[in-house]
């Protein structure tokens, strides 16, 4: 399986498809499928039934999934997307941004 270099709580951008340009958080990531759950992005209606957590049933909006390849991570100093790299400093494994060269 291949690492993933975008964990849950990044910031990210979509790069590519219909929600290109949006930002949000990551909620949760699925290392099986290379697919994340965007805080805000890549909203899709779902028709629920009425339920006990629900009574009034209706027309749902939430998030969908996006692969992870349509993601960029946003450096934290600089706002722009970056890549992410990782290096060992002073005994451990750490990620950092390519484009500052600081830790995430």
């Amino acid at each position: 399986m291949k690492k993933l270099k975008i964990k849950t709580g990044d910031t990210v951008r979509i790069i590519a498809g219909d929600h290109k340009g949006t930002e949000g958080k990551v909620i949760t990531v699925d290392r099986e499928k290379n697919k994340a759950i965007v805080e805000g992005a890549n909203m899709v209606s779902k028709h629920q039934k009425p339920s006990a957590q629900n009574p009034q049933g209706g027309i749902v909006k939430k998030e969908a999934p996006i692969h992870i390849s349509n993601l960029a991570l946003i450096d934290a100093k600089s706002s722009e997307t970056t890549r992410v790299g990782y290096e060992v400093r002073d005994g451990k494994k750490v990620r950092f941004s390519k484009k500052s060269n600081e830790v995430i």
